[in-house]
């Protein structure tokens, strides 16, 4: 009866710190998809564009993905649970800047830097922290299943909680409600204990940080240019991989050198967690470039406002929530790439379904069941390409691949934004056309996630 007992107890010590870590992963995703819906609203009160926003909610993004790698490694140096009570407060008050900004470049400041900078430091202890507190492949498919799928009710419930939130008060009442949500997960946070001590003296490689920030952020910025300079955009790809080249070499350089770099180059030389980040760039590129399309697409075309908008996405929500909800279960039953692979199948067919429904017909009611496949395909996916990818290292790497996931997911989310919107926005004027021509480049991103899932190894592990 006592062991009983006891067994409880450490289970219930075990969960608790699960929701402020779920809850962190929650509103980091909901902040990346939540303005889609206020695009109208904010354009008209800060007397900005559809690409001003698009450029805001892409910044952000992106800040979160050239920064995370860096700040994973910081977590060794500052501690676990000091990086994310940091980005937590960070968050927060860049949320606060984001409701009370007068301009475009105010809320820049406040959603684009403040709170990418904020997740950019606290999402990686959400997931080493998780790692480390479960050793086994099903108790930490658990842990992954309610984080990851946080991450993706947040990222697919941010335009119906953003469109509600505005229609009923206004879209500045959308980041007073982020920077609750941050009080709350504060406050759950006292349960967290850092199960390793920081070590203050541990080097860190700022010379490797600068060169792969600059890299990916000029990749980034050149996509955004697709649409209005052909010629910039290919100077600023080209820079952006002769930084990313550099960024290797230098690693490289160090490693020889008997030196810590930023990310250690062997990394990269496992096949299944580079699978698995392809499946993870990619399930995020879909899910995030869907939302940004559907959204714009219903607003500018359409005509739709916030909340109208935002009604649409439920039946997205209602997919990932369903799968989400039952990872352990499935992670029992079937192997992790027979999951992400049926994962891209329901979303490539969510995203024919969307073509072939919107493009027949121009009922509201049309976008349901392809916005519902992909949300089920996405939410099945989400936890075993995680484990697949954080399962391949032992703990004392955790922080580096943390990092290295959290970064191509969210590079997956930006680069989602940019190139489906940029498709959508360049051609607004012709109606279904782009957002046809935006759906069918998304159909092709899914398609190269299912095919880096086939390729995974076959067992549970």
């Amino acid at each position: 009866m006592t062991g009983t007992s006891a067994s409880r107890g450490s289970d219930a010590t075990a969960k608790s710190p699960l929701i402020p870590l779920a809850l962190a992963q929650f509103i980091c995703s909901f902040a990346g998809s939540n303005m889609n819906v206020m695009i109208n609203d904010i354009g008209e009160d800060l007397d900005t564009t559809v690409q001003g926003v698009q450029g805001t909610i892409t910044l952000f993004l992106l800040i979160m993905a050239v920064l995370m790698i860096p700040c994973s490694k910081l977590t060794d140096r500052w501690g676990r649970k000091r990086c994310f009570l940091a980005g937590l407060i960070l968050y927060g008050i860049g949320a606060l800047i984001s409701a009370l900004s007068p301009s475009l470049a105010v809320l820049i400041v406040g959603n684009s830097v403040f709170e990418g900078v904020g997740t950019a430091l606290l999402i990686p202890p959400v997931y080493i922290l998780a790692t480390m507190a479960f050793d086994n492949i099903q108790s930490r498919a658990r842990a992954f299943g309610l984080i990851s799928g946080m991450g993706g009710v947040g990222a697919a419930a941010g335009p119906l909680i953003g469109g509600s939130i505005a229609t009923a008060i206004d879209w500045r009442a959308a980041f007073v409600f982020q920077a609750l949500v941050v009080l709350v997960i504060v406050r759950f946070s006292r349960r967290i204990a850092d199960p390793v001590a920081p070590d203050p003296t541990r080097p860190f490689d700022a010379a490797g940080a600068v060169l792969s920030a600059i890299g990916m952020f000029l990749v980034v910025f050149g996509i955004l240019q697709a649409g209005s300079d052909a010629a910039l955009m290919a100077a600023l790809l080209i820079a952006g991989a002769g930084f990313l080249i550099w960024f290797f070499l230098h690693i490289r350089s160090r490693e020889r050198a008997g030196k810590e770099p930023l990310l250690t180059t062997g990394l990269f030389r496992n096949r299944t967690s580079n699978l698995g980040l392809v499946t993870q760039n990619m399930q995020w590129l879909v899910l995030m470039g869907t939302s940004f399309v559907v959204a714009v697409f219903l607003q500018t075309v359409r005509g739709y406002n916030a909340i109208e908008t935002g009604v649409i996405f439920t039946s997205a929500t209602v997919g990932v929530l369903l799968t989400s909800l039952a990872a352990e279960r499935l992670s029992r039953k079937h192997s992790q790439k027979a999951l992400i692979s049926s994962g891209f199948v329901m979303t490539v067919a969510g995203i024919g379904v969307l073509l072939a429904l919107v493009g027949a017909s121009s009922r509201v009611v049309a976008f349901a069941p392809g916005l519902l496949l992909i949300g089920l395909g996405v939410g099945v996916m989400l936890t075993p390409s995680v484990n697949v990818v954080q399962s391949s290292f032992p703990e004392v790497q955790q922080g580096e691949i943390s990092g290295l996931s959290r970064s191509v997911s969210n590079l997956g989310s930006s680069f989602g934004t940019a190139i489906a919107g940029t498709i959508l926005i360049s051609g607004l004027a012709e109606g279904n056309r782009s957002y046809a021509l935006a759906m069918i480049a998304l159909g092709i991103f899914a398609l190269v996630g299912l095919a880096a899932a086939i390729r995974l190894p076959a067992g549970r592990g």
